[in-house]
C-alpha cells in the first residue's frame, strides 16, 4: 500500500472528499499518536539479553555532546525482520517503505487480559472486530491491545512471574494469525508484552509463534505503547527505524495519524 493510500483510509474514516486538498493539508489535520517507549538502561528485556550502556565521548565542555550506544537490536519498543529467526529470510533494509505506511488495526483484549493474564486471542475476537469493522483490510498493521504497557517500566511487573518462576502475560494465537497473514493478508502484527508468546509458553522457551510470523515473511513491534489512546479502526501507522544493512532487529519509532 502506497502513502497515498493509506491516508486515503483515514481520510475514509473522516468522510473527507475534498479532491483540492493537498496530501500535507490532511496529515496536518490528523492527530498523532507516539506507539513507542523511550528507551534507557534498565528497561524491561528478554533475560537472555544484555542490558544498555552508555557512555559520553564529548561533553559540551569541548562544544558538543557525544554519546555512544550499546545495545541489543531488540531493546525497547522495537522491530523484528524474518531474519531475527529465520536464516537468509529479509532483514531490515529489505523491509520497503510501502511496509512501513499502514492501516492500523487494533484488536482490543485488554478486559481478558486484566481477567486472565494467560489470555491468548481468540478467533471470537476477530470476528467481534469484523462484525463492527467489516473485514480486516489487506497490506495493514494489526496491533494486539492489552494494556500491558501501563506495567512499564517494571520489568517484573511485565513478565509477571510466579512463586514457581513460571510467567504470565497474554499473547497472540496460532489461529489468529494464520487467518491475518493467509486470509487477510496484513503486513504486520505488533503487540505490548514482550514477546509474540504468552508467558505460559516462553518460560518453556517456546516461541512459536514468533517463529511463525517470522516464517511468513511478516514483521512485528514488539513492547508498543499507547494502543488505548487510538481507535480500533481508521488510524494510518508510521513504522520507522534505522535502515541497517541486514540488521536483525533495532529500536523503532511508531507513530499514528489519528483523523
Amino acid at each position: 500500500i502506497t502513502l497515498l493510500c493509506a491516508i486515503a483510509v483515514m481520510l475514509t474514516a473522516c468522510q473527507v472528499h475534498d479532491s483540492k486538498k493537498d496530501l500535507w493539508s490532511y496529515i496536518e489535520s490528523a492527530s498523532f499518536v507516539d506507539l513507542t517507549h523511550a528507551f534507557e538502561p534498565g528497561i524491561p528485556h528478554h533475560p537472555l539479553l544484555p542490558d544498555e550502556t552508555r557512555e559520553s565521548l564529548f561533553t559540551h565542555e569541548v562544544g558538543f555532546w557525544v554519546e555512544k550506544f550499546c545495545h541489543v537490536g531488540q531493546w525497547g519498543t522495537h522491530v523484528d525482520p524474518p531474519v531475527h529467526f529465520v536464516e537468509n529470510a529479509r532483514p531490515l533494509d529489505e523491509i520497503t517503505l510501502q511496509e512501513m505506511i499502514l492501516p492500523l488495526v487494533v484488536i482490543n483484549v485488554a478486559e481478558q487480559a486484566e481477567d486472565n493474564n494467560d489470555y491468548k486471542i481468540r478467533m471470537e475476537d476477530i470476528s467481534q472486530w469484523e462484525q463492527q469493522h467489516g473485514p480486516i483490510p489487506s497490506n495493514s498493521f494489526v496491533a494486539m491491545r492489552t494494556d500491558w504497557s501501563d506495567r512499564w517500566p517494571d520489568g517484573d511487573a511485565m513478565q509477571n512471574y510466579d512463586k514457581e518462576q513460571v510467567k504470565h502475560y497474554p499473547g497472540w494465537s496460532k489461529e489468529v494469525l494464520e487467518y491475518l497473514i493467509v486470509d487477510r493478508d496484513v503486513t504486520a502484527i505488533g503487540h505490548e508484552t514482550t514477546d509474540t508468546d504468552r508467558g505460559l509458553s516462553t518460560t518453556n522457551n517456546d516461541y512459536s509463534l514468533e517463529d511463525y510470523v517470522l516464517r511468513m515473511d511478516k514483521y512485528q513491534i514488539e513492547l508498543m505503547n499507547n494502543l488505548d489512546k487510538v481507535p480500533e479502526q481508521g488510524a494510518v501507522v508510521i513504522a520507522t527505524w534505522p535502515k541497517v544493512k541486514n540488521g536483525s532487529g533495532f529500536p523503532a519509532r511508531i507513530i499514528a495519524l489519528v483523523p
